[in-house]
């Protein structure tokens, strides 16, 4: 049984007991999360996709960490005009585990 959920701007495939990692959400470790834009369920030989999300269908997950990713550098370069800026960047995340599908 898997689903596709969409958070943070961005689509998930996602399955029971599985981690993931996703844009900074609001909550604190140990914290439930609700997801109800479900855009599709699969169940065995079943598929239901939503237009654009299935009603009555959410996943379950649990909050197990929130961090920072790791550093990238932005390097802003022109040439022969003397022209650099360098810049790094950190990506606020949130890490979860999903505890189930209910459709």
């Amino acid at each position: 049984m898997y689903a596709v959920i969409q958070t943070g701007g961005k689509q998930y495939k996602v399955q029971p007991g599985e981690e993931l990692r996703v844009e900074k959400l609001d909550g604190q470790v140990g914290d439930e999360v609700y997801f109800d834009k479900v855009l599709l369920v699969s169940k065995g030989d079943k598929v239901t996709v939503g237009r654009p999300v299935l009603e009555n269908a959410k996943v379950v997950a649990k909050i197990t960490r929130q961090g920072r990713g790791s550093k990238i550098v932005v390097f802003k370069y022109k040439r022969r005009k003397g022209y650099r800026r360098t810049q790094g960047h950190r990506q606020d995340f949130t890490g979860l585990k999903i505890i189930g599908i209910e459709a």
